[in-house]
């Protein structure tokens, strides 16, 4: 079986209108925006980069996990407001995971999970091939483990 995996970005289409957006109308979508004062600690969904201090993000609600079974799931995400989606190689890690401790859920292509992990990012990659060795696994999502928000998508390649 390939394990050649494909990391996978937000597209930045459904976050852009946030950044005209008042305070208020912001707080009416359950969105802030903020200033990054650390870094890492504001990692950017769509470019999958940590933002940079001093840079303006958004925090919003996400439906991360869109499908008709009992996983759906939604959560925080930031957004960088010059975020280009991120472009990746076939089998590329960004370091946004590399540093990161990494809630890794597999789920089967009716959208039920089939395993989960709890990893450090630097072995990442290992994980994903050992999940994509089960053929039941049509993809994985990955959440920061400490406050379990979404990070991205992987899929088969």
């Amino acid at each position: 079986m390939n394990s050649d995996f494909q990391v996978v970005a937000l597209a930045p289409d459904a976050f852009g209108h946030f950044f005209s957006m008042s305070e208020t109308e912001l707080a009416a979508h359950g969105a802030r925006r903020l200033t990054v004062d650390a870094n890492p600690g504001y990692p950017c969904r769509i470019s999958l980069i940590d933002a940079a201090i001093g840079e303006r993000v958004i925090l919003a609600p996400f439906k991360h996990h869109d499908v008709d079974s009992p996983y759906q799931a939604s959560g925080p995400i930031f957004v960088r407001e010059t975020a280009a989606q991120a472009q990746l190689a076939v089998n590329e890690i960004p370091l946004l995971l590399q540093h990161r401790r990494l809630s890794v859920r597999a789920y089967d292509k009716a959208g039920m999970m089939k395993a989960s992990r709890v990893i450090e990012g630097t072995t990442l990659q290992q994980a994903i091939i050992e999940l994509f060795g089960d053929a039941k696994i049509s993809y994985l999502h990955l959440h920061n483990a400490g406050p379990c928000c979404f990070n991205c998508a992987v899929q088969r390649a």
